[in-house]
């Protein structure tokens, strides 16, 4: 059966979708008249999709199951991208069971050992709600000192929003921070009423005025690589690519990992972080 928590993130989705909308981005008539709220209003979208207005009011109120015929106009009628339209059709799957914690996490094996292979290049292991399960040195010579962080603190969203340190080492924050939201809503749709993520949301939302309006629109920055800018108060400004790994024995992990085009000053940098970590009483 469909669970309380994940129609109401369906309902507040699909609300948040509408609103980010005018007639004119999807071919609609504007009617002249003043909307009480931005965005379109129910009935447009309604007509969009081929339902009735009383139907689709039940979708966001939770009242009714949604066919993957509709999910598929609702895909077109709100010009969902990929990101997006995955969300949608994991708010709408039915036969969740209740949410219980889940058991804590520790850096899969396979993963361990291709992080002790990496000395160069900056790597975590980066397992649910972003959590930071394991990481190499040169990761900690770029990044923070994570063991300086409890292990239940240990959060790649968490340091990104609350952490001034590390809003100052990234260039391109907004962007990563953004994904991180991605990230987070993703796995918020796959697993609906998770405790220990609605904790972490909960917290983030008071403590940072961007996440709290980014959790609560519609754009979705779901990267899986990229390139990235970092200004290190050593080594100075790095320009880094990144990728991300899945672990196929355990695809809630994943490796993460950044490198530099060779022969570049971002290379050189991570050479000398990576030898200052092999020999600490090198004078910075």
């Amino acid at each position: 059966m469909y669970t309380e928590a994940r129609w109401s993130e369906l309902g507040e989705f699909l609300k948040a979708c509408r609103a980010q909308l005018s007639p004119r981005t999807v071919g609609l008539p504007e009617t002249g008249t003043r909307r009480r709220v931005p965005g379109l209003r129910r009935e447009e979208v309604a007509h969009l999709v081929g339902i009735s207005t009383h139907a689709y009011a039940r979708l966001e109120q939770g009242r009714a199951p949604v066919p993957r015929t509709v999910l598929a106009a609702l895909v077109r009628a709100l010009h969902l991208d990929d990101a997006q339209r995955d969300r949608l059709f994991e708010l709408a799957a039915g036969g969740v069971r209740e949410p219980r914690r889940r058991p804590a996490q520790k850096a899969h094996p396979q993963l361990l050992r291709l992080l002790d292979e990496l000395t160069t290049s900056p790597a975590l292991v980066i397992g649910r709600h972003l959590d930071i399960l394991a990481w190499n040195p040169t990761a900690a010579a770029l990044l923070t000192d994570f063991d300086e962080i409890p292990a239940k603190k240990r959060n790649y969203a968490r340091l990104m929003f609350t952490d001034p340190a590390f809003r100052e080492l990234c260039l391109d924050w907004r962007t990563n921070a953004r994904t991180c939201v991605t990230q987070l809503r993703m796995e918020a749709a796959r697993h609906p009423g998770d405790p220990d993520l609605a904790a972490l949301v909960g917290e983030l939302s008071v403590a940072d005025a961007d996440f709290r309006r980014w959790w609560a629109g519609r754009q979705m920055n779901a990267l899986r690589t990229g390139t990235g800018r970092l200004r290190h108060p050593v080594v100075g400004d790095l320009t880094l690519d990144w990728d991300s790994l899945t672990c196929t024995a355990d695809p809630a992990q994943n490796l993460l990992v950044a490198t530099a085009e060779p022969g570049t000053p971002s290379h050189d940098g991570l050479l000398f972080l990576a030898s200052w970590t092999a020999d600490p009483e090198q004078p910075a």
